[in-house]
């Protein structure tokens, strides 16, 4: 409820404040995000950065009408677990403001209006208004939405300067407290051993963290690997799982379970697929959309003969592999027993985790996964709303909501891969851009 209460204090329509003109956009083939089959020749009428119709014909004296046809639309991607500010940058410590606004814009340049960073941030995105203001649409890029600080064990979890590692239950809720004024859009834990490198979260911490964040009516989301540990998640709560099972394929109880808990799975099937692609020299490597995405220098080193053969020949790469095998037969698991799919990546975690262009081929790999282009959209923009918890007022194209919108060349329902053909970004109803490559 707060951040629905959060979203709605600072992205009231004032009349004139996000659009100038009403826009007029004719016949469309119009995919809404809801799953249903695409519409042709629909037209969109936006006043005020908001859907005002959607129909066949529709008149709109004085807005300003474009000519769509051939081409279609669907609603801005929602990236529900992102990372910003840990890569980039030539300052020692890259979360700046410069940094952060760069990587949103290249963000928006992707057609993903909104992200959640998934408990990384620092007390800079909450003191100086960054994050309220960012939500709001007052700062350029995609609204960025934060989980606030993550909590990891003891001598656990990612090496970031501002996470908490509660030894214990009471140390867990006195932290949850601390956390819940800023308003985060969710909790962040992570939970597992990290492949045996760290120790594993106590169960009693991360169930007093659950049961007092939920006090605080804020969802949990968890870092996870094993299924024995995600089955003990879902049975104490858990809202949101922000990685897949990756040790093995999830049982029919177990799905079971998710889907009577309401469980919202992001897979992150690119991440996986990054810990050991490279080694392969993946079709898309000297692809411009994906070389667009990379900071300075990582193209050299990702292709050169070294890191190849390094993670060739790392004693993870067939764990890496396995993991990956195993969550794409999990996400279709998933997605077949009709617990929610949300788009996420762990873009930004890392240099070769390259943002913008990993959320293209994310639907990419749910549709080889066996998902369809249209659930892979609807995961991507719907779900990723719900996990967001801002659905009310954005992630499908519908008359009262944002107007978040691609425009694209190519219809993605007929090859997901055409989602990277951009037209025109739409962030409530202005233009903000035409694509990655038109910079």
């Amino acid at each position: 409820m707060k951040n629905v209460l959060l979203f709605l204090l600072l992205f009231t329509p004032v009349p004139g404040f996000n659009s100038p003109d009403a826009l007029l956009l004719k016949d469309l083939t119009l995919i809404d995000g809801n799953g249903g089959a695409p519409v042709a020749h629909a037209d969109i009428l936006i006043r005020d950065g908001i859907i005002a119709g959607i129909g066949a014909h529709l008149e709109a004296p004085g807005a300003r009408a474009v000519n769509c046809t051939g081409k279609t639309v669907m609603p801005g991607i929602i990236s529900s677990h992102v990372h910003v500010g840990m890569i980039g940058g030539t300052a020692k410590n890259p979360y700046t403001r410069k940094n952060i606004l760069a990587q949103l814009k290249k963000y928006m340049d992707y057609g993903v209006t909104s992200i959640l960073v998934m408990g990384s941030d620092q007390p800079m995105l909450f003191q100086s208004g960054f994050r309220d203001s960012s939500v709001s649409g007052l700062l350029p890029g995609a609204r960025l939405y934060s989980a606030g600080y993550g909590f990891a064990a003891p001598t656990g979890g990612p090496a970031m300067p501002f996470i908490y590692h509660p030894a214990t239950a009471e140390q867990a809720a006195m932290e949850v407290d601390s956390l819940a004024p800023i308003q985060p859009t969710v909790i962040k834990m992570w939970v597992d051993d990290f492949g045996g490198s760290t120790p594993k979260m106590d169960s009693s911490v991360y169930k007093t963290i659950i049961a007092l964040a939920h006090q605080h009516d804020i969802r949990v989301a968890s870092h996870l690997y094993y299924l024995s540990d995600a089955q003990s998640l879902v049975n104490n709560g858990l809202d949101i799982m922000a990685h897949s099972v990756r040790d093995k394929e999830i049982d029919a109880s177990t799905l079971q379970q998710m889907k009577r808990r309401s469980i919202i799975y992001i897979p992150t099937l690119s991440l996986d697929e990054y810990a050991y692609i490279y080694a392969r020299k993946p079709e898309w490597i000297n692809d411009p959309f994906f070389k667009a995405s990379l900071e300075p220098g990582v193209y050299e080193m990702i292709t050169s003969d070294q890191y190849q053969d390094n993670i060739k020949h790392s004693p993870s790469y067939q764990r890496n592999v396995h993991a990956f095998e195993t969550a794409m037969k999990n996400v279709k698991k998933v997605a077949d027993a009709g617990i929610p799919v949300a788009l996420g990546t762990d873009s930004g975690a890392q240099p070769v985790r390259a943002q913008g262009f990993s959320e293209h081929l994310e639907m990419e790999l749910m549709v080889q996964a066996g998902l369809t282009p249209l659930q892979a959209i609807t995961a991507a923009t719907r779900n990723a709303a719900t996990a967001l918890n801002i659905s009310q007022h954005t992630g499908t194209i519908e008359k009262g909501k944002v107007a978040d919108l691609l425009l694209l060349d190519a219809d993605p329902s007929k090859d997901i891969r055409n989602t990277r053909k951009i037209a025109v970004v739409y962030k409530a109803g202005q233009e903000v851009s035409k694509g990655i490559l038109s910079r």
